[in-house]
């Protein structure tokens, strides 16, 4: 092979991402993988036997011929349960009730008494999902002979926030610019984001927003009707592929793209104007998933400017878009950003609990809180944030942050889902041991109407996604983990490794090696024990012990000859440690009990000299 075309390979193979299909020899494909039925005629069904026919015929060799018909043997037969013509399968019912509206039954010949596989889901996602599933096992060298696989997804909600901006620019992008944006307009590139939400579904995310939580002007009007039939190809897209689109929106829309004088939540003409916005979008986009919303945050407008609480706010929204089965997530990343850095007893971690735990219960039931993993800003340790628990009467979403701002931008290996299931597996013990934020945001806890896990996304028009071809790891992960966070790190490594670089002993234990090490290996030569913070202010790459120290943001580590880190126990210091729960209070409102890696988030730690 020359050397263009070598290069041409590892660009297609960057490309796909884990979705490569590569010819592995060592599959022994029975006879019926050259049929594919499906029952229905949906875009997702179709969809799902194109994937599955373009997977087997790259890994086998054999190209499945696709037929549009009732139930048939020899075949791979992919419907949904409310197709007649189910058949063969004992308990049907039962196994009907064991699985949710995304869920999926994958059963092969041994099992069903017939020449075949099926693949069974609740809705046609479901169908979708049950295909990526097995050419995941069809990667990995999974035999078909004996399959028996029921599987659901944990958690309701599994979404990605893009940052993406209009004039093509991504904030906190580390990959190229946004595959939907440019110079002021919709790219309409149609292949690029049909490849996107295929990638997306193959790791079960069923919603993404699509702009940026900080709206500025010309984003501001992606709700008019100037740019809402591009937004409606992007949504016809994704819909196929199981995904609702999402808007980040102004709160101030009625001001600047609206004529009205006020954005006062309780103003009759403002609840008005949103109703009738609503209307408008939802007849461009039926199934249009409802508004993102960074309200009363680092200067963007909302409901404080009219002495109204965060609930009124979001309130107000959730009522235009009840009647369409739309929702409002709503941001907590909400904090003074004019701190005087000698004030020690203002503190930003308290933020977020202090304003939004005492509206529990204010909320309207298609409002969801979106929470980040810590109170700070995705720092590369945190503790947990307090919000999760705290709130039994609201909906909540957990936010993790996939692009790399403050863990090496994707020029630095690391790997965060040890990270994250760290935070996923934190006990709360909002309702004694066991509760886990896990548990939280999967509604197992509370009975919560809508909650789930999202996280800003790192992809952009880079050749391979993510800037880095080991950058894709994170994002594969994310959407593995958010599905089953029961998933072991090892498990989701171990997917990613063979589906990214095939089989190789060598390479797979050297690069799941590097992975397994990597987030602590940087958490230790950037901001360890928690201090955080230890980068040059704005683009937050690069070490700077006093980037930040002397700053508005809140974001302090108050080092001096006596010791380091910022005092927050109840006894003598800002009292954050007050917003957990009694058994991690009392965990961290000792220096003697703290663990070590969160030292610095929550105590002075003297400096020890002779």
């Amino acid at each position: 092979m020359d050397n263009a075309s070598y290069i041409s390979e590892i660009q297609t193979e960057s490309y796909n991402c884990w979705l490569q299909y590569k010819r592995n020899d060592s599959i022994r494909p029975p006879a019926y993988f050259s049929r594919i039925v499906i029952n229905g005629e949906s875009q997702t069904l179709k969809a799902a036997a194109e994937e599955l026919k373009t997977g087997i015929s790259q890994m086998t060799g054999i190209h499945p011929q696709v037929a549009s018909e009732e139930y048939s043997n020899n075949a791979i037969t992919l419907c949904s349960l409310n197709n007649k013509h189910i058949q063969n399968i004992p308990d049907l019912d039962l196994l009907a009730r064991e699985i949710n509206d995304e869920g999926y039954i994958i059963k092969s010949a041994s099992e069903t008494g017939t020449e075949g596989l099926q693949i069974i889901g609740k809705t046609d996602t479901g169908v979708l999902y049950g295909v990526f599933h097995l050419l995941r096992l069809l990667q990995e060298g999974s035999g078909t002979s004996d399959i028996n696989i029921i599987e659901s997804p944990k958690n309701q909600l599994r979404m990605i926030n893009h940052w993406d901006n209009m004039d093509g620019s991504i904030e906190r992008g580390y990959a190229g610019g946004s595959i939907f944006y440019k110079d002021g307009q919709c790219t309409g590139d149609a292949r690029r984001i049909k490849d996107y939400a295929r990638l997306m579904s193959s790791i079960g995310i069923n919603g993404i927003s699509i702009n940026n939580v900080n709206v500025h002007e010309v984003e501001t009007k992606l709700i008019t009707e100037e740019f809402l039939p591009e937004v409606a190809k992007v949504a016809d897209i994704f819909r196929i592929y199981g995904i609702r689109t999402f808007l980040s929106i102004n709160y101030a829309s009625p001001m600047q793209i609206g004529g009205l004088g006020t954005a006062d939540p309780l103003d009759p003409n403002v609840r008005e104007w949103w109703n009738s916005r609503a209307e408008v979008i939802y007849r461009y986009i039926p199934d249009f998933g409802g508004f993102v919303v960074k309200a009363d945050s680092e200067h963007r407008p909302g409901p404080f400017t009219y002495n109204r609480t965060h609930a009124d706010g979001a309130n107000m929204l959730a009522r235009a878009l009840e009647p369409f089965g739309g929702t409002v997530i709503w941001r907590c990343f909400v904090y003074n950003c004019l701190q005087d850095w000698r004030d020690r007893k203002t503190d930003r971690a308290k933020a977020a609990f202090d304003h939004f735990m005492p509206l529990d219960g204010e909320f309207l039931d298609n409002v969801i809180l979106q929470i980040k993993n810590g109170p700070m800003d995705f720092q590369v340790r945190e503790p947990v944030s307090p919000l999760f628990g705290a709130m039994p009467q609201t909906n909540q979403v957990l936010e993790f942050q996939i692009t790399q701002e403050y863990t090496g931008q994707q020029v630095h290996l690391c790997y965060l889902i040890p990270q994250w299931k760290e935070v996923l597996d934190f006990d709360t013990y909002a309702r004694g041991k066991g509760s886990y934020v896990k548990r939280i945001v999967d509604g197992s806890l509370y009975p919560y109407k809508y909650s789930g896990i999202t996280a800003v996304t790192s992809i952009g028009m880079d050749e391979n996604w993510t800037g880095h071809p080991l950058a894709q790891a994170n994002l594969y992960g994310y959407g593995r983990l958010i599905w089953n966070p029961d998933l072991s790190e090892e498990e989701i490594t171990n997917e990613w490794v063979v589906q990214t670089f095939g089989h190789d002993q060598e390479v797979k234990e050297t690069v799941k090696a590097m992975l397994a090490e990597s987030w602590r290996i940087y958490e230790n030569y950037t901001s360890p024990l928690g201090v955080g913070w230890m980068v040059n202010p704005h683009h937050h790459y690069g070490p700077n012990v006093d980037g930040y120290e002397y700053s508005v943001w809140g974001t302090y580590h108050f080092a001096d000859c006596h010791g380091i880190g910022v005092n927050r126990t109840l006894k003598d210091g800002t009292g954050y440690t007050s917003q957990y729960f009694e058994e991690n209070f009392g965990l961290y409102e000792s220096v003697e009990t703290c663990p070590d890696e969160l030292l610095c988030s929550f105590t002075m730690f003297p400096i020890l000299t002779n």
